[in-house]
This record gives structure tokens, sequence and C-alpha cells, in this order.
């Protein structure tokens, strides 16, 4: 980043909070964004050019780990859908252990790290052992996905308020309140949404909602290869099957999704884009 204009250099030195102050032995929970490196926050940057040691998950482009200074440590402690590279309890332990050993550790997680990013979990973890813990947030998947791919997430015409929800439970199952799913004039966000599409669907239909609900599914959302797959809850489902989608997706579902053709919306990532909608 040897070309940066002398403002920004000035913004990213002074970017990561109390960079004033000794990092050693400190903790930084640190939000990449949705996928596309340009969505990093200044702090998240900045953070990373400090860094001794980058532990990252598995979606993180390598455009964004090339950011680390390059004698940084790094470590992936990625987890696929039942496999994880290192358990909970073992990341946990060794971003204690690298702290301990007096480094400046960035644990540099999707999105942002409290929106299902088990950020809250890996915090109360380092706080326990008395570890200096900071959080920088980052763009939450729905917020980036959504953006991406022309669908306003709230809207004063169809939907007053958005929820987001996860498909992928600690005990494996997708047991959700889907009577609090289906309420008017909502937008519902549901991670890790390709895993048990079916049931969501299904499950949303017969608590309520209308089979003819609007529906997207985000593949790969904010990066060059981002598909969108457009429907209905009746009917995404057998769209998506032989597309081959892949993980990470994100499903949306509500009037918003509409939005999409009517708003004009020209996502950033357009170029890429593959539409398989109607």
């Amino acid at each position: 980043m040897s070309g940066q204009d002398p403002s920004l250099r000035e913004l990213l030195s002074r970017a990561v909070p109390g960079s004033g102050e000794d990092l050693a032995g400190r903790v930084d929970l640190v939000g990449a964004g949705p996928g596309d490196p340009g969505l990093l926050t200044l702090h998240a940057v900045a953070a990373l050019q400090r860094a001794e040691v980058v532990l990252h998950d598995r979606l993180i482009p390598q455009e964004v780990l090339d950011l680390a200074k390059p004698d940084a440590e790094r470590v992936y402690v990625g987890k696929a859908r039942a496999r994880h590279h290192y358990k909970q309890e073992e990341l946990n332990a060794l971003m204690v252990a690298r702290a301990r050993e007096g480094h400046y550790v960035v644990r540099l997680k999707g999105g942002d790290p409290f929106v299902f990013g088990r950020g809250g979990e890996e915090a109360e973890a380092l706080a326990a052992e008395g570890i200096p813990v900071r959080i920088i947030p980052g763009i939450t998947a729905a917020g980036g996905c959504a953006a991406y791919a022309g669908i306003p997430l709230t809207h004063r015409d169809h939907a007053y308020r958005c929820q987001f929800v996860t498909a992928h439970r600690r005990n494996g199952g997708t047991e959700l309140d889907w009577a609090a799913l289906v309420q008017p004039q909502q937008t519902v966000v549901v991670y890790m949404g390709l895993h048990g599409l079916d049931k969501v669907c299904t499950e949303m239909v017969e608590a309520g909602a209308p089979s003819a609900m609007p529906a997207a599914l985000v593949e790969r959302g904010t990066l060059a290869a981002q598909r969108v797959v457009t429907g209905t809850l009746g009917d995404l489902p057998g769209r998506v099957a032989g597309l081959e989608i892949q993980s990470p997706a994100l499903l949306i579902v509500g009037e918003v999704v509409r939005l999409r053709q009517a708003a004009g919306c020209e996502p950033v990532a357009g170029e890429g884009e593959a539409d398989a909608g109607a």
C-alpha cells in the first residue's frame, strides 16, 4: 500500500482504537465483511497491518490476508459444516496462548464477529483468561449480500422490520420460531440458508406464509462469482435444484425481493453476477 494518499496513510495510522497504546498481549476480533475486500473497514485494515498473529476463517479472501504484514504468522482456523479445522475450545486456547506469548493477535472473522460468528463465545473465553479483547465490527453478510443483489432489507411500503436467523443450530437442527418468521411486512434473512432450504421454505408456508412470498438465494455474495436465484417460498427449492449452488449462501424472504427488478438496482458485483431467477 505504498502508493497511499497521505491522508489515507494518516487515517490508517490512527485507525485501530487505542492505537497509541502497546498492543502486545491483546486479541482483536475483527470483522472482514462478507467477501469483497473493498468492504473492509479502515479499522480492520489497520489491525491487519499491525498484527503479529492472524487467525483466520475459511472464507477470508487471499486479497484480505495479503493486507497483513509479511512476517505475520497466519493460522487457518476455519470451519465448514461438520468439518472443523480447530474445535472451538482449541481455538480459544490458541488465542490465549499467542496473547500470553506477548503477541498482538487478530482473530479475523467473515462478516461481523457478533452476528452468527461466535464472537460472543470467543470474547467470553478471552475475558475469562484475563486477555484484553476488543471488537472491530464488519459488514455482516445480510447487509452486504442483499445490497450487492439489489435487494433492500427494509422499505417503507413493504418491510418495517427485519429478522436475522441461522438455519444451522448448535444441535444441528433447524427448529425456529416459525410463527415469528411469517409476520407481515418484514424481511427474513436466513444465514447458512442452503442447507435445509427445503425445510425452511416448507415450514414457513405451513406456519402461514403465502407460498407466493418472494424469496432469493444469494450464493457467494459480494464476490465476482456471486449468483442470485429468485423465486418464491413455493418454488425456490426447485429452482435451486440442479444449479450446484455452493456455500456460503444466504436466503432472503419477503416482498422486498420483488424490488430487485422494480427498483432497477445495479449490484456492485454486477459484471460477475449470474442471475438464475425468474
